[in-house]
């Protein structure tokens, strides 16, 4: 990272912040600073409760700062906070009809601010913005996905498997049965055996993959998945040369994989990060190409 490149993130987020309005305490000329106004618009547009949780998860907040929110908008009438009728250690908060005005005013002051973005610009330039605007939206958001080492019958860690399942099952041209995989041992994904990674965003799992680490023998990949929401973020990649690294620092000097001819998108990516397809080195009956990796210590 150079700090050419931190100081350009720097004055990006000043001539953001500073052209969004997001430093005058009235936000787009309401009565609430933005924080209150981005919550208010964050618990809108689905027909349900959202539980606190998830929402300060969403939005990256601290619980005290998310409390101060909540409670201004409590008092001024636009949220309900409630137990969560099936558990009521969880609050859920919903919008009161109040809120819901408010919060569609917010949507046109908005799409107002964005359009005085782009009315002083000439198409092409508008063309520009706007297509930069997503390219950084996306890689925003790679940049907030986290991995952690959880134990594979963790809840997170379990969702994604249980999806990774689902997905083979409608990919695969004879389906997909768990019981037919060499599925490795829990045991194999436990320290000092292996490990499992699982990704999260905004606090939901999107993404894992497992590491096994037999003794004397070249680590093995197994169960690497990215759910559909998060595909184009390079996170994919991301697991892969994690995976590699901690291989590398247990002593391992090789790494394996295999994967079904119908994982097109795998397959390129284990080609264009340095695998060699080699001779099949187990009896995976879903498996129809084996690769291998030489690591660097």
């Amino acid at each position: 990272m150079q700090n050419q490149q931190v100081e350009q993130v720097r004055r990006f987020n000043r001539t953001v912040a500073e052209r969004v309005g997001v430093l005058h305490d009235h936000y787009l000329g309401g009565t609430r600073p933005y924080g209150q106004a981005r919550l208010l618009w964050e618990l809108g547009g689905e027909e349900r409760a959202h539980d606190v949780r998830s929402v300060r998860d969403r939005l990256g907040l601290d619980s005290g700062y998310a409390s101060r929110l909540l409670r201004a908008l409590e008092r001024d009438g636009l949220i309900v906070v409630e137990a969560h009728p099936r558990d009521r250690r969880v609050r859920t908060l919903r919008l009161t009809e109040a809120g819901q005005a408010e919060r569609a005013l917010l949507g046109e002051r908005s799409d107002a601010l964005a359009a005085s973005l782009l009315a002083p610009l000439d198409a092409r330039q508008r063309d520009r913005l706007t297509s930069a605007m997503a390219e950084v939206e996306r890689l925003l958001t790679a940049s907030v996905v986290s991995l952690e080492v959880l134990d594979p019958d963790h809840p997170d860690a379990a969702h994604c498997l249980r999806s990774y399942a689902a997905e083979l099952q409608e990919l695969f041209d004879e389906g997909f049965d768990p019981g037919n995989s060499l599925l490795p041992d829990p045991a194999e994904l436990r320290a000092p055996r292996g490990l499992f990674l699982v990704a999260r965003l905004h606090g939901e799992p999107v993404g894992c993959a497992g590491l096994k680490l037999p003794p004397r023998a070249p680590a093995e990949i197994k169960r690497l998945w990215v759910g559909p929401r998060t595909r184009g973020l390079g996170l994919a990649r991301r697991l892969l040369s994690e995976l590699e690294e901690r291989a590398a620092r247990h002593g391992c000097d090789r790494v394996r994989l295999d994967t079904n001819k119908a994982l097109e998108a795998a397959t390129r990516l284990y080609r264009t990060s340095g695998y060699t397809e080699v001779p099949a080195f187990n009896d995976e009956p879903y498996a129809h190409h084996w690769f291998e990796k030489r690591l660097t210590p």
